[in-house]
């Protein structure tokens, strides 16, 4: 952007160049166009502002200052929004994966009293009875008996 304001590129080194302060002026000839007039700023070191819009909003400004041109542009406000609903959508949708990844059924059924105070476990999965395996060789060979109370 410097090369449009200044096309013979930047000022050689030298010895400071004392400036001479310009007086305000407002323009009197409006722009037409995405880019606004030129406005001098009031201040010691002489500054300008030219306003950049578009379809009738204000999207930034080119600022000239100190033999320097910067473009300040201006926080949308319609895509704050929507980022802002974005990440609030991806948190709600994360935080209700993970209450539901954590829920789990419980291990029994509804636990209730039954008749002659029994405890009835309605829902209960049975427990897969183990199949009945032979005696593994070693057992045998050193007639080793099992740690199970018998009836």
């Amino acid at each position: 952007m410097t090369a449009i304001f200044n096309p013979t590129g930047p000022a050689p080194l030298g010895p400071p160049v004392p400036r001479t302060p310009e007086p305000a002026v407002t323009p009197t000839v409006t722009a037409v166009g995405p880019v606004g007039p030129v406005l001098t700023l009031p201040g010691s070191p002489a500054a300008a502002l030219v306003p950049v819009t578009r379809d009738g909003r204000a999207v930034g400004a080119f600022v000239l200052a100190d033999g320097r041109v910067r473009y300040r542009a201006l926080p949308d406000p319609d895509r704050m929004l929507a980022a802002a609903a974005g990440a609030a959508a991806v948190a709600l949708l994360t935080a209700g994966v993970a209450v539901v990844a954590r829920r789990r059924p419980p291990a029994i059924g509804t636990v209730t009293m039954g008749p002659g105070g029994w405890v009835s476990l309605r829902g209960a999965r049975v427990p897969a009875l183990r199949p009945a395996t032979p005696r593994p060789w070693w057992a045998r060979l050193l007639r080793a008996q099992r740690l199970v109370v018998r009836r």
